[in-house]
């Protein structure tokens, strides 16, 4: 099992992300490879004491990187998109 502090591992603050964020109140976040939905759920729940609605998730693949003959590959990675109840927010910034 996948600590809770493992879980979430960094919020994602990009011009797409913070649009969802003003349209929809949903947070994006980098989270665990590994982490289901329902402990993506339960993690920021407790870490930020907020209502999750909805959690959706999506695999982002690695960018192959070049130096010089060498090529290499950036690991896969997860991300999550957290969507929460009115009335509730992260402290962010």
């Amino acid at each position: 099992m996948i600590d809770v502090y493992d879980v979430v591992q960094r919020p994602l603050l990009t011009e797409r992300s913070m649009a969802r964020l003003d349209e929809s109140n949903t947070y994006v976040f980098r989270v665990h490879m590994k982490a289901n939905k329902v402990q993506i759920r339960n993690a920021v729940e407790t870490l930020f004491d907020v209502k999750v609605l909805s959690v959706n998730t999506a695999k982002v693949p690695g960018k192959t990187r070049r130096r010089g003959r060498t090529v290499t590959k950036m690991p896969d990675w997860r991300k999550a998109f957290v969507k929460l109840s009115e009335g509730d927010a992260i402290e962010l910034l």
